[in-house]
């Protein structure tokens, strides 16, 4: 019997060996798989539960366990979740009795990144109203766009966004929104004080049946994306998908002792829901910030024992370009969550600052499916397997970029892109990955609908992203498509440029791409534009159209003129040859222009500032 014992061990032992040699990422397959696994079971139980289980329901029982427990620093201050939660009951009663607010009304949040934030969401939350997170850049004619198609009748904006509120305050007063300011006190007509109606509201608990009718499928939040054309759009974000993304943290490895640290705006997916949202459902206390800042970065990770880091691209790269300091290794960061870190950058951080644990992301804020690296691998954004790909179906078609649209076979079926092969992720629409759309914009719902597939009838999700998966199961991406591109970590429509610029006198029509700049993330945006007939460039006024009316991050920094703008079949602008093509003066021909903030004028593009911008002596 000892000896058949003996045997038997000895095959398990070599068979792992074996399994170890043959597939080195078993343990961590393994292990994520069961955390799925878990996380899947828990929401299931939240779907089924009467009354439904709510995020906020989750921080209510965080409050019962640890009333004293910081939840937010914030500047010097400290927030524990018994404050937060009294201060979002004076918000609810507040808003409840100024504005009439009752289940299922929508409210627009123009907030910066600041504790008010959190607790006017919650507050909000405790009386059943769906929020819509308005990105805080914003202005004029996107801003009343992404507060229009909401269907919001409340705005709430921070007191230092009062002069973004005064240029579309008119069109809201016709409108009938009503307009409140965290402010004690405002002059400007229209706008309402929120502040000394919420010092003066009770901070008694509310009662549940305030939202009794709120399910796993109600809508929770609207957060916009800019998709592949057009303005931004409000993504539908449901609390089945709140909880979603919630669970990344627990995937990652977070536990309720860790402390994390949000320098990411609020009104996107990762700062409120992956890193606030998140932080609730783990009970952690968070460290936030008003905006990210490199100097500044380490100092605090060190000061209040941070644990957890967020990140984009953009904030490894900015990290790494600091200069270096002795002890640069000594903190207690170990895990950072994000997307969108190049592969030489992603080394270069683990070798300046320590074996830290780097989970990268794939995922869309609509999207009905997404990757977490939980492995390490550098340059990855993910890993196949068989648990995940059975409760999220996808696959990888391929794709003609020049025409812009999936290579179909004579069935008129998609055609599976090969190991190795770049192609389009596509998520398979059912009922456990669902895709609701965005508010008010059927259309560009039914753009991101993609029809027979793999099989007549079926229908996906369309993610606008070339992806490859290669032979050991990791998931890589590689590129965006259609007219949108990604710079500073936002999105950016093209087509929502192209009209700011065709609005300057001079401008005839206008081509908006995205290109590469070495040693940057993402792509910067360039124009190819035309002249109006007899029109000369006029470059400041063309500065000021863009700079009155985009955001930084959206801006073309460089414009190229051409005699006329080059054609698809179909009437669509070509873009691949001029992102291929770039703005080196050197190469191009037509006259070029740079976007030059200090001049405060569009300037040409000469060789002496193409070589400024490749030596970085020039900061984009």
């Amino acid at each position: 019997m000892y000896i058949w014992f003996t045997v038997v061990a000895g095959l398990a032992l070599l068979s792992i060996s074996l399994l170890g040699t043959f597939c080195p990422h078993l343990g961590e397959d393994c292990a994520y798989i069961l955390a799925s696994l878990k996380l899947g079971l828990r929401l299931f139980k939240y779907k089924s539960s009467k009354p439904f289980y709510s995020v906020l329901d989750c921080f209510l029982d965080a409050v019962k366990r640890h009333p004293t427990k910081v939840f937010v620093h914030f500047e010097g201050r400290e927030y524990s979740y018994g404050d937060m939660d009294k201060r979002s009951n004076k918000v609810a009663r507040a808003l409840q009795a100024e504005a009439r607010l009752k289940e299922g009304d929508s409210v627009a949040l123009f907030l910066a990144n600041e504790p008010s934030f959190v607790w006017t969401w919650l507050g909000l939350a405790k009386l059943g109203c769906p929020a819509a997170l308005l990105n805080f850049n914003i202005r004029s004619k996107s801003l009343l766009h992404c507060f229009s198609c909401c269907g919001a009748k409340v705005l709430i904006a921070s007191q230092e966004l009062q002069g973004a509120l005064e240029e579309v305050l008119p069109t809201l007063r016709e409108q009938g929104i009503s307009v409140y300011l965290m402010s004690e006190t405002c002059s400007i007509e229209g706008i309402n004080t929120l502040s000394d109606k919420i010092s003066r509201a009770s901070d008694l608990p509310l009662s549940r049946d305030l939202r009794a009718n709120i399910n796993i499928r109600s809508t929770a939040l609207y957060i916009y994306t800019s998709g592949t054309t057009g303005l931004p759009k409000a993504a539908v974000v449901t609390h089945e998908r709140v909880w979603a993304a919630s669970f990344i943290q627990a995937v990652c490895g977070v536990t309720s002792e860790d402390i994390f640290y949000i320098n990411l705006p609020l009104y996107h997916s990762a700062g409120f829901l992956i890193g606030m949202i998140g932080g609730m459902e783990r009970g952690i206390t968070i460290v936030l910030r008003r905006k990210f800042s490199a100097s500044q970065f380490w100092d605090d990770c060190r000061k209040y024992n941070v644990t957890v880091m967020q990140y984009i691209g953009e904030t490894m790269r900015y990290l790494c370009n600091t200069p270096r300091k002795d002890g640069e290794k000594n903190h207690r960061v170990r895990i950072a969550i994000g997307n969108g870190v190049r592969t030489d950058i992603w080394s270069e951080f683990l070798n300046r600052f320590g074996d830290i644990k780097v989970r990268e992301l794939y995922a869309a804020t609509e999207g009905n499916i997404g990757f977490i690296n939980y492995t390490s691998k550098i340059g990855a954004v993910g890993r196949v397997n068989f648990v995940h790909r059975f409760f999220f179906p996808y696959t990888l078609i391929k794709f003609d970029t020049e025409k812009e649209e999936p290579v179909r076979n004579s069935e008129g079926l998609c055609i599976e892109a090969a190991t190795g092969e770049t192609g389009l992720l596509v998520g398979r629409v059912t009922r456990r990955s669902p895709f609701v759309g965005y508010a008010g914009n059927q259309q560009q719902t039914e753009k991101k609908r993609l029809r027979d597939v793999m099989k007549k009838g079926d229908l996906y999700f369309n993610t606008g992203d070339l992806l490859w998966f290669d032979d050991m199961k990791f998931v890589y991406f590689q590129d965006r498509v259609g007219d949108t591109f990604r710079w500073k970590g936002e999105n950016v429509a093209t087509s929502e440029v192209a009209d700011i610029l065709t609005m300057a006198n001079c401008i005839f029509e206008a081509n908006v791409y995205g290109v590469k700049v070495e040693g940057h993330e993402g792509r910067i945006g360039m124009a190819a534009v035309t002249l109006q007939e007899g029109e000369d460039f006029d470059s400041l006024h063309t500065y000021k159209q863009v700079v009155n009316y985009l955001p930084a991050y959206a801006r073309p920094r460089f414009l190229r003129i051409q005699p006329c703008l080059e054609m698809t079949g179909t009437f669509k602008m070509k873009k691949v040859k001029l992102v291929e093509e770039g703005f080196n003066p050197a190469h191009i021909e037509d006259p070029l222009y740079f976007l030059d903030p200090e001049k405060k004028m569009y300037v040409p593009l000469t060789e002496d500032i193409y070589r400024a911008i490749a030596c970085r002596d020039i900061k984009l």
